[in-house]
């Protein structure tokens, strides 16, 4: 008898999946029934917290869905700040619990793992949440998330499984595979966009993380306009060195200058989050008056006034205004307002903050076509602010929307096992990292070759500072950090330590050499 746990890797296997996080329990084992005959890797992280961060990054490395096995209760509680995250930088992400038996649910009998209302719960945090009670309830509910990864806006799914229903029969089923795709752009709101492209002499166009994967159709857009191209933090590493591309906050006063002079804005795959568009808190953002948007979801376009709305794939939608406006001369002083706003935002940036910028910069420069994770930490918010990445969707961190503290680790590990070959570079701080040390272990389990760049100032300094500038008296911000080489090394891992940036150039050559994880400590005053 094949039961609906065995029935289940079956089905993940038939979409494609290859790599699951997570950690048993009692309440799963019947899900992982199958799972060492399948071709399907398993990795344990050292809490579910980390199963899901290790699902992020490797959905966005990867782009495809992050899968994580969690147990009900405080395994799925623990995974909701993951979840959370996900949901707010738009990423695949296929959450698979166990839940009590069904004739327990909501009884508040006290059973070990028990919630009063766990699906509930779950449907304020994930795209939708569902509960299988029957094998052939199994397909279509793996269908439905699969379908909504490439059709739409993606985000968190949860599925959960009671323990009764795990041990059912579920001999015959088979998969429902999803060939679901975004919606086509309608002609009418091509034609229109088209009309408002023609008459703009000073166009402009804000790329956020929905346009990852348009580069192509971006470039030839900004090119045939002569269009400074904008990124948002999730955008950088589209048009790397291109003399059109603007790799700087919208939060900055420079670039919403460059905004505010533009006299058509064509915004591809950007929600206007305020971490992204109002990073300082001082309202000074203002929806531009002439505005294209292009996005997947109706519900994001529908949020912001527009005088066009495209819903589509960005790629999609770009090459269909391509056909739409022809051939035809861009404006002349494209590259020249875009030099300008680079070299304005960039001066606006602080001493401090140029100096963890180019940190940043040498360890791209030092390993080309790196993918570098970051927590929130000082350099990534700098970064953030300014900074031109080589690899489209190779920069990402958890410092815009949802803002998870502890993201950088597992995330980076996550990334290193959906692209192997590739160098990943996590970038965290002390504070931070202390919220996802025990992910290390991961690391050396599972080969994962990441290299753990870790920026100590000692405490919690980007929110020091966050208290001064308000006339706060510092409280709470200075917890007392490791010897983060000797956990390492308690790991089995090499570390070596750095004083300031000198010599970071060489240290991740040398790590990179070994094909093995590595941590790197910078100390800075």
């Amino acid at each position: 008898m094949t039961t609906i746990g065995e029935a289940l890797i079956s089905l993940l296997e038939a979409h494609g999946v290859d790599t699951v996080f997570g950690i048993p329990g009692v309440h799963t084992v019947e899900l992982y029934r199958g799972l060492a005959r399948s071709k399907i890797r398993h990795v344990t992280p050292r809490h579910e917290q980390g199963a899901g961060f290790m699902a992020d990054g490797y959905a966005r490395a990867s782009g495809r869905p992050g899968v994580a096995f969690v147990i009900t209760g405080p395994g799925l509680t623990n995974t909701i700040t993951a979840m959370g995250q996900a949901r707010a930088d738009s990423v695949p992400m296929l959450v698979i619990s166990g839940v009590n038996a069904t004739d327990t649910l909501g009884l508040g009998l006290g059973f070990l793992h028990e919630l009063p209302d766990q699906r509930g719960m779950m449907e304020k945090v994930a795209m939708f949440s569902q509960r299988v009670t029957e094998a052939d309830e199994l397909p279509g509910a793996l269908a439905k998330a699969f379908a909504l990864f490439s059709s739409s806006r993606p985000g968190p799914v949860h599925i959960e499984i009671p323990t009764n229903v795990m041990v059912k029969p579920a001999d015959g089923v088979a998969a429902l595979l999803s060939n679901a795709a975004p919606p086509a752009p309608e002609s009418a709101a091509i034609a229109s966009a088209a009309k408002l492209i023609a008459a703009a002499r000073r166009p402009l166009i804000l790329a956020g993380g929905g346009a990852r994967k348009a580069e192509a159709q971006l470039k030839r857009l900004a090119e045939r306009l002569g269009a400074p191209v904008v990124e948002t933090t999730n955008a950088r590493g589209l048009l790397h060195g291109h003399p059109l591309c603007v790799p700087a906050s919208p939060s900055l006063k420079a670039v919403r200058a460059l905004m505010a002079d533009a006299d058509l804005v064509i915004a591809a795959g950007t929600e206007f989050g305020p971490t992204d568009y109002d990073g300082y808190g001082d309202g000074g953002f203002v929806l531009p008056s002439n505005l294209i948007r292009i996005d997947i979801g109706a519900d994001q376009i529908a949020r912001r006034p527009v005088n066009v709305g495209i819903q589509a794939d960005c790629a999609e939608a770009i090459e269909a205004l391509l056909a739409a406006i022809g051939s035809g001369d861009g404006a002349e002083d494209g590259e020249t307002r875009a030099a300008a706003s680079r070299k304005a935002a960039f001066a606006e940036l602080s001493p401090a903050y140029v100096a963890q910028v180019r940190a940043v910069e040498i360890i791209r420069d030092a390993l080309p076509g790196a993918i570098i994770v970051g927590d929130s930490t000082q350099p990534i918010y700098a970064a953030n602010l300014y900074y031109d990445h080589d690899r489209p969707g190779g920069w990402f961190n958890a410092a815009t929307g949802f803002g998870a503290l502890g993201y950088g680790p597992p995330a980076a590990i996550g990334a290193a096992l959906a692209m192997p070959g590739t160098p990943v570079v996590c970038i965290t701080g002390d504070g931070g990292f202390q919220f996802t040390l025990s992910e290390l272990g991961v690391a050396l389990d599972s080969d994962a070759p990441v290299i753990f760049v870790v920026w100590n100032n000692r405490g919690y300094r980007e929110i020091e500072t966050s208290m001064l500038d308000v006339g706060v008296e510092p409280v709470g911000v200075s917890p007392a950090p490791p010897d983060f080489c000797k956990l390492a090394e308690a790991y089995g891992m090499a570390a070596e330590r750095l004083a300031g940036s000198d010599g970071l150039a060489e240290a991740l050559k040398r790590a990179r050499a070994t094909g093995l994880p590595r941590v790197i400590e910078i100390t800075v005053d």
